[in-house]
C-alpha cells in the first residue's frame, strides 16, 4: 500500500529538493535573526549599555585579576580599576576642555579670516564670480537657514531626550561593568544553567572563547589606537594644527571602529588645519593621515589585530557596514567585537575541544559528573 501511495505522488528532481530544503531554513534563519535585531533594537536602552560595558570589561577585567592575584580582595580590585578607569576619563576630558577653551577664540578669528579669503578667492580666482552673484548665494544660503529655524526647535527638544538617555545609559554601564568586573563568573554560571545539561559543556566552551576573543580584540585595539592617536596628534603638533591634543582623543575614539574609525576622525584634523593654516598644511596634514593609516593597515592590523582575532579585513567591512545599517554608531562600534566573537566560536565549535563544562561556582547539585563509556560487551 505505501509503495502505491508513493507511486501517486509527484517526483521532484534532487537539485529542486535540496534547495528547496536550504530555502526554507535560511528563510527561517533570516526571520529569527531580524526578530532578535528587532527586539535588540526596541530595548536599546539596556543592550547598548550592556554592550559598552561588556567592552569595558574585557579591557579592565585583566587589571582586577592582576590585583586579586596580589591578594587584594576582588571587591576593593574592581572598585580601584573602575575609580582609575574614571579619573583617567575625566583627566582627558578636562584637558581637552581646557585646550579647546584657550584656542577657540584664536581658531574662530582663523574661520572668519579664512571664510574672507574663500570670497576673494571665489572673485578673483578662475570662477571670477560677481560681487552680485556672490551675494546671491550667501542670501540663498541665509533663506535656507532661516527656513530652518523651525526644524531647529525640534531639534533641540530631541537632543535633549537623546542627553538624558545618555547620561542613564551612563550609569547602567558603570553599575553593569562594576558588577561584571566583581562577579562575572557567577552570573556567566547561571546563564549556563539556564540551558539542557546536555549542551551546558558546549555554551560553556564556547563561552569562554567568545570571551578570550573579545579580550583579545579589545587590547589590540587600544595597541591600534594609541597609535593611530599618537602619530596624527604628533603630525598636528608639528604642523602647528591648533586642537592637537584634541584631535588626538577624537582619533583614539575614532579607532575603536577598525580600518575606517581613525580616518574618518583623521579628516577632522585635515578640515582644522585647511581652516587655520590653509592649503599647504592641510596637505601635509592629510599625508600624515594616509601614512598613519598605511602603518595601521600594513603592520598593526596584519602583526597585532590579525594575529590575535584572525577576522578577514572584508569581513570587518561588511561587518562595521552592517553594524551601521543596523545601529548607526553604537553598531558600528559593537560589530566587530561581535564578528570575532562568532569567528572564535565557530572556530571552536568546528574543533573538539572544550567538551567538559568546568563547573566552577555552580551549586553543588547542579554539577555533574562526565558520563563513562560503557563497558565492551565480550
Amino acid at each position: 500500500m505505501s509503495e502505491r501511495r508513493d507511486a501517486g505522488r509527484p517526483t521532484f528532481p534532487r537539485g529542486m529538493e535540496i534547495a528547496t530544503g536550504w530555502a526554507w531554513r535560511l528563510l527561517l534563519l533570516g526571520v529569527a535573526t531580524y526578530a532578535l535585531l528587532w527586539v535588540l533594537n526596541f530595548f536599546s536602552a539596556i543592550t547598548v549599555p550592556i554592550a559598552v560595558a561588556l567592552l569595558l570589561t574585557a579591557l579592565t577585567s585583566g587589571l582586577v585579576d592582576r590585583l586579586q592575584g596580589w591578594r587584594v580582595p576582588r571587591s576593593v580590585g574592581t572598585l580601584a580599576v573602575v575609580l582609575g578607569f574614571l579619573a583617567v576619563v575625566t583627566g582627558l576630558v578636562l584637558v581637552v576642555g581646557t585646550q579647546v577653551s584657550r584656542q577657540f577664540d584664536d581658531l574662530r578669528r582663523r574661520v572668519v579670516d579664512g571664510i574672507a579669503d574663500l570670497q576673494d578667492w571665489l572673485q578673483t580666482g578662475p570662477l571670477r564670480l560677481t560681487d552680485a552673484q556672490l551675494q546671491r548665494y550667501i542670501d540663498t544660503a541665509q533663506e535656507k537657514i532661516a527656513q530652518a529655524d523651525g526644524v531647529l526647535f525640534t531639534t533641540a527638544g530631541e537632543v535633549g531626550v537623546t542627553v538624558s538617555h545618555f547620561v542613564a545609559g551612563l550609569f547602567v554601564v558603570l553599575f553593569a561593568t562594576i558588577f561584571f568586573l566583581y562577579d562575572g563568573k557567577r552570573i556567566w554560571a547561571w546563564i549556563v544553567l539556564l540551558f539542557p545539561r546536555s549542551s551546558r559543556d558546549r555554551v560553556h566552551s564556547s563561552g569562554e572563547t567568545a570571551w578570550h576573543s573579545l579580550t583579545a580584540f579589545v587590547r589590540a585595539t587600544i595597541v591600534v589606537a594609541l597609535v593611530d592617536a599618537i602619530g596624527i596628534a604628533l603630525a598636528a603638533s608639528l604642523l602647528n594644527v591648533p586642537l592637537a591634543l584634541a584631535i588626538g582623543v577624537l582619533v583614539f575614539l575614532g579607532a575603536f571602529v577598525p580600518i575606517i574609525g581613525a580616518f574618518t576622525s583623521g579628516l577632522v584634523a585635515v578640515g582644522i588645519a585647511l581652516v587655520a593654516q590653509g592649503p599647504w598644511t592641510a596637505l601635509f596634514m592629510l599625508i600624515a593621515v594616509l601614512a598613519v593609516q598605511q602603518i595601521e593597515s600594513h603592520v598593526l592590523q596584519p602583526f597585532v589585530m590579525g594575529r590575535i582575532v584572525s577576522v578577514h579585513p572584508l569581513g570587518v567591512i561588511l561587518a562595521i557596514v552592517a553594524g551601521i545599517t543596523v545601529g548607526g554608531v553604537v553598531g558600528a562600534l559593537v560589530a566587530v567585537p561581535i564578528a570575532a566573537c562568532l569567528n572564535g566560536v565557530v572556530r571552536h565549535l568546528a574543533t573538539d575541544e572544550g567538551e567538559r563544562f568546568a563547573s566552577d561556582g555552580l551549586p553543588a547539585d547542579e554539577q555533574h559528573p562526565p558520563v563513562e563509556p560503557a563497558p565492551e560487551q565480550a
